[in-house]
């Protein structure tokens, strides 16, 4: 049975902090619903009413479009061992780019990756558990190192130009926000 809480609790973080792997899903009037798996060690509770993630430079820019007009997200986690756990947060996020003033307080909670784009910071106004049941049971491996082998090997101007190019726009065509000073 589907539990909610306020905010999370000691071991919701726990939960969390144990998942190598998360989904993001958010939307904006008139677009689609953008779905993303997220992995590398990207995901902190910065307090337990405020969680962010590190956004890599990726193929679009779905979430920092609809945070822009909308928003609304939620954050799905789910164990994939033999406890079974479904848990999502609800909240308000926003998109908080290198530029931005907020940004090198809020960075020290996280690794540096390179290709980092932005952060996307959630206020948090829900959690709700569920039983997982449906979930299969799998292993984990490793986490892929292609993206970040890909950014590096790109370097800060290329994944600049790359962002000029292919994340000024959503799928929808509604403008975004770029991370970086220049433009």
């Amino acid at each position: 049975m589907a539990q909610f809480f306020d905010q999370l609790e000691p071991a919701h973080v726990a939960f969390v902090g144990a998942q190598p792997l998360f989904f993001v899903a958010t939307s904006a009037v008139n677009a689609r619903i953008s779905l993303s798996p997220k992995g590398i060690d990207s995901f902190r509770v910065l307090a337990p009413d405020r969680v962010g993630y590190l956004d890599l430079t990726g193929s679009g820019n779905e979430t920092a479009a609809h945070l822009q007009q909308d928003g609304r997200i939620t954050l799905m986690f789910c164990s994939f061992s033999s406890k079974p756990l479904i848990l999502r947060i609800y909240g308000r996020g926003r998109a908080v780019a290198p530029a931005d003033g907020e940004f090198a307080q809020l960075s020290t909670a996280f690794p540096q990756i390179v290709g980092l784009r932005q952060l996307i910071v959630v206020d948090v106004s829900s959690v709700q558990t569920s039983c997982g049941y449906g979930v299969p049971r799998m292993d984990f491996v490793a986490q892929r190192d292609t993206l970040l082998r890909w950014a590096e090997k790109k370097g800060e101007d290329g994944l600049r130009a790359y962002r000029q190019a292919n994340n000024r726009r959503s799928i929808d065509g509604a403008a975004v926000r770029l991370p970086d000073p220049a433009e």
